[in-house]
């Protein structure tokens, strides 16, 4: 053990030598690993912080919820719309007799969206989402309220005017003071405020619940004809019922309510954000994999550069190598020597690279999503910075070891 420590103190001496005493040669040489390592990672620390991000908006809308919707969710490939545009629009006929069959389904709630202008007084915004949600949409989608309450069943169920804001429309439309109890207007009529939605700020799609006004369903139906819109029921498994289940048992409950025959396609598409996922998944692999094509230059380069400072380490220090080998020294021992040193070379390359990063990260305040390099990618470009030294290192020092002592003495160089 005593030997082995001793000798790569020994390789560490000689690695930090080279580095000191041909700071040019050795520098020009790391600045390939330290560009590779830079351009992998790089890649790899913000499309892993995308995902993240993405992942982290996709699972607000819960991975045990199924979207009983008119069209399928598709992340690329073929799309054959004209099957799809003719079916019917999600009924709350079609929600009644979910909730009423269900029994995989904890909640269900139907939805749809349209775009309308909300005044208050002389304050107006338009072009705002009025999302128009059935009384259980709390329990599927929930969500924090800062101020006042969610709807009554009562309000629900009667259609009342009564309304939620969303925290930016409220600050928006009332500068600050207190919305609750008082009216504003959408589709021409007065409704009610009743509550305001806690502070989400944007998602990675730049939705938000911000800039959204919740409205009951039933009150919507007044003025919105719900064929024509784009409608959605949202169904919630029980804890423990996997999506595979309750998938199974809406298909034959949608199918049952609009009376389709054994041999007919489904008329409805459910839809889970597994599918999301999966698309983005694909589409972030084959980035990473462009990122490890172009870095992958870069470490070749690296590489090369790593083996000529080894070759000419070698070439220089043959007299010395040559001593130590009529002292005792072992093959392994000349041949780890080098090696190891050719692995601190390109890992002291690879370690800048990360810092470059890391400095990066720290810096990164106005972007879109929060950067992080995650020790799953320092582990990788430490491993890379490896692996590369190795192989780099492992011809010349063979070289180094396999040297005649005598021949080796007798060298000038």
């Amino acid at each position: 053990m005593k030997i082995f420590l001793k000798l790569l103190r020994e390789s560490f001496v000689f690695a930090f030598q080279s580095i000191i005493v041909n700071k040019i040669r050795t520098l020009l040489s790391l600045l390939g690993i330290t560009i590779g390592i830079f351009s992998v990672i790089s890649v790899l620390t913000i499309f892993d912080s995308m995902e993240i991000a993405i992942h982290k908006s996709i699972d607000q809308l819960g991975d045990n919820a199924l979207f009983v919707q008119k069209w399928p969710w598709a992340m690329g490939g073929d799309y054959p719309w004209w099957k799809y545009w003719k079916r019917p629009e999600p009924t709350l006929q079609d929600l009644r007799e979910i909730q009423r069959r269900s029994t995989a389904s904890e909640a269900s709630t139907f939805m749809f969206s349209v775009n309308r202008t909300v005044k208050y007084r002389n304050n107006s915004i338009e072009d705002i989402d009025i999302i128009a949600v059935s009384h259980d949409f709390e329990k599927v989608m929930p969500f924090d309220l800062e101020d006042g309450r969610y709807f009554t069943p009562i309000e629900s169920k009667a259609g009342k005017n009564v309304t939620i804001l969303g925290k930016d429309i409220a600050e928006k439309l009332f500068a600050g003071a207190s919305p609750i109890g008082k009216q504003i207007k959408i589709f021409g009529s007065k409704l009610e405020v009743i509550g305001v939605m806690k502070k989400e700020g944007e998602d990675m799609f730049g939705s938000s619940s911000d800039d959204q006004v919740f409205i009951p369903v039933n009150y919507a139906r007044n003025y919105i004809d719900i064929q024509n819109v784009g409608t959605t029921i949202i169904v919630r498994a029980k804890p423990f019922v996997s999506n595979d289940e309750l998938r199974d048992e809406l298909v034959g409950i949608m199918r049952s309510v609009r009376k389709l025959k054994p041999k007919a396609e489904n008329d409805f598409a459910i839809n889970e954000t597994s599918i999301i996922s999966k698309g983005f998944d694909e589409f972030f692999g084959v980035i990473a994999l462009i990122g490890w094509i172009v870095g992958g230059f870069s470490l070749l380069v690296g590489g090369f550069g790593i083996a000529n400072i080894m070759f000419v380490s070698v070439k220089e220090r043959t007299n010395q190598i040559g001593i130590q080998m009529s002292l005792g020294a072992k093959r392994f021992f000349i041949l780890f020597q080098f090696l190891f040193e050719a692995i601190f070379l390109s890992l002291f390359g690879g370690i800048v690279g990360l810092l470059i990063i890391y400095i990066i990260v720290l810096l990164s305040q106005n972007f879109p999503f929060t950067l992080q390099l995650t020790i799953g990618n320092i582990i990788i470009g430490i491993s890379v910075s490896v692996i590369i030294g190795l192989i780099a290192g492992i011809v010349p020092s063979y070289l180094a070891s396999r040297l005649d002592p005598v021949e080796a003495m007798r060298s000038t160089f």
